[in-house]
């Protein structure tokens, strides 16, 4: 066991004596060592309740006969953090989890991990430090919440909550309307419910093969996510006493076929944008080459069958687990043909794939659709370019209305989230104008805050179906609309969207892939000439660390680790 190394031989007599006085018996040093990466944190409600989960896994882990480990990552609620500086954290966080993840990990050399997280930048974080270690590992996340309803029965979630925000700034809601969202929209511990980034890269674990079945869908804090905890903790233990368990490493689990299937699943599910931006960092890490265009050739193939808040209100998490699951998904997007997915992909249950989804069904046609019957015959995300997004931008296809698949608007620009928030509530903002928010990418904010606030503002003051947004930066996974993040080169890096002016024409054809600034050469030449960068004022040490070595969205945001 790899864990030997601290454990066999007299001369590690010291590290057993420690290992003692933690417990430990004569008997526990010829049991493999489980580290349970938990990511409990009172203030998050994905995860105040995490703790209790932790131990349930360490007593599952002590029958089965492993000695469990516990150890904690820090974690961000991007809806707490949202609309003010806090959010630069949100994603500069995602290396802190992972680097938490490997230095546990390494320093102690334990034979196996199971990942406990649930939220926003946690699941990616652990995934990738869960790549640098590269023992057996399974995620058993802690689940989503229930929709919330208000008095007269109507579903609501967080997204409802924002935009809330803009309808009562228009005068079109009163304080106790307001109120009673902010009471009814997150009834219960869990991830918010709907097809926002904690949820969505839930759904990718199960579709990578690296969780349970359910494990995206499958309600927090309930008799059936407890179940699927144990049943995650006698697994792992199972397979830290396997002779020859170098298959289940986990980089021979999340491989090439692993990140197509994640992708898959994606476009299917119409998941939220921050996946592409998570999923690149972990093709990365898992040495995959995967370049962003690969993501369109995917869309191609696979129909958009299941929409979920917020591009569709009324669905949520257990909407999709009542109808069959991710499984049923997968399964349907198969039918399409045997090339959509890799379904020869080992699990970490042992099985493939294909042999996982066999027998799924879809048991709600109305919530989970038949590719006969697709919202649209490709993905629900997509992948632009043009002169302002030469390396890429993203938008969430499946989360716009027809009408704005193909628009032309007249630009009106802002050099952060919090001067365009205030645009927006002064009415500068009209319909026909395409909002630019820039420098705020990875290095520019620095940190790449997501842009719930503004989107949201846009949809509750009704501009919703006749304005778009661009930024370098990123969006919650609960923004709706005409909103393309992640335009790389971003603008702190001399990307054009630096040099957009107030009335400038921009051009957004989602179906063509293109977003296109409208200026000629001469001009766009006159004004690079005279172009004197905007920085934002960074304070932080850590923040600073993080603008000096991380790379673009389409590069994954990921941290250079040679200058």
């Amino acid at each position: 066991m790899r864990s030997d190394i601290i454990k066999k031989g007299f001369d590690k007599a010291p590290h057993r004596s420690l290992l003692r006085a933690t417990g430990l018996k004569d008997e526990d040093f010829d049991k493999p060592f489980i580290g349970i990466a938990n990511s409990y944190i009172d203030i998050i409600p994905g995860h105040f309740f995490l703790h209790e989960y932790g131990e349930i896994v360490k007593e599952a882990i002590r029958e089965a006969g492993g000695v469990p480990f516990v150890f904690n990552t820090i974690g961000v609620d991007d809806g707490i953090a949202m609309g003010h500086d806090g959010m630069l954290y949100s994603l500069p966080s995602r290396e802190i989890i992972a680097d938490s993840i490997e230095t546990v990990m390494n320093a102690h050399k334990l034979d196996a991990m199971i990942c406990i997280p649930n939220c926003d930048k946690i699941v990616p974080g652990m995934i990738i430090g869960a790549l640098r270690v590269n023992v057996p590992t399974i995620f058993v996340s802690g689940g989503p919440m229930a929709a919330g309803h208000k008095k007269d029965g109507t579903p609501i979630d967080l997204a409802t909550a924002f935009e809330a925000v803009g309808q009562h700034a228009e005068g079109n809601m009163t304080d106790e309307e307001l109120y009673e969202i902010e009471c009814e929209a997150c009834p219960s511990g869990g991830s918010c419910s709907g097809m926002f980034t904690a949820n969505s890269m839930n759904t990718l674990c199960e579709a990578m093969g690296i969780a349970l079945p359910g494990n995206g869908t499958v309600l927090a804090m309930t008799p059936e996510r407890i179940a699927m905890v144990k049943k995650a903790a006698k697994r792992i233990v199972e397979l830290a006493k396997m002779e020859n368990n170098e298959k289940y490493n986990f980089k021979n689990i999340l491989n090439e076929k692993a990140v197509h299937n994640a992708f898959v699943v994606d476009m299917a599910m119409g998941g939220s944008s921050n996946t592409v931006l998570h999923m690149l960092a972990i093709a990365k890490e898992a040495d995959v080459d995967f370049k962003i265009e690969n993501i369109n050739a995917i869309a191609e193939k696979v129909s958009h069958i299941a929409k979920i808040s917020p591009s569709l209100t009324t669905v949520h998490m257990k909407d999709i687990d009542d109808a069959g699951g991710v499984n049923a998904v997968m399964k349907e997007v198969s039918n399409r043909g045997n090339d959509v997915l890799r379904l020869d992909a080992l699990t970490i249950t042992g099985e493939t794939l294909g042999e996982r989804i066999k027998d799924a069904e879809i048991k709600d046609t109305n919530i989970i659709h038949k590719n006969e019957n697709a919202y649209s015959p490709v993905g629900g995300l997509s992948i632009l370019f043009g002169n302002l997004a030469t390396e890429g931008a993203v938008i969430k296809a499946a989360g716009i209305v027809d009408s704005m698949r193909h628009f032309k608007g007249r630009a009106i620009c802002f050099n952060s989230q919090q001067e365009a928030i205030d645009g927006i509530m002064a009415h500068k903002v009209k319909p026909g104008n395409i909002v630019v928010i820039r420098y705020e990418g990875p290095k520019g904010g620095p940190g790449m805050q997501e842009m719930l606030a503004p989107t949201a503002l846009i949809q509750g003051m009704g501009l919703g179906e006749s304005v778009a947004l661009i930024t370098d930066g990123r969006f919650s996974g609960a923004t709706k609309g005409a909103s393309i993040g992640h335009v790389s080169p971003e603008a702190a890096e001399g990307g054009l969207i630096a040099l957009i002016e107030d009335g400038d024409e921009i051009e957004l054809d989602v179906d063509r892939h293109i977003l296109q600034l409208n200026v000629d050469g001469e001009e766009l030449a006159r004004r690079k000439e005279h172009y004197v960068p905007y920085k934002n004022e960074v304070k932080s040490k850590w923040l600073k660390r993080y603008q000096l070595l991380v790379s673009n969205a389409s590069n994954g945001a990921v941290l250079k680790t040679e200058l």
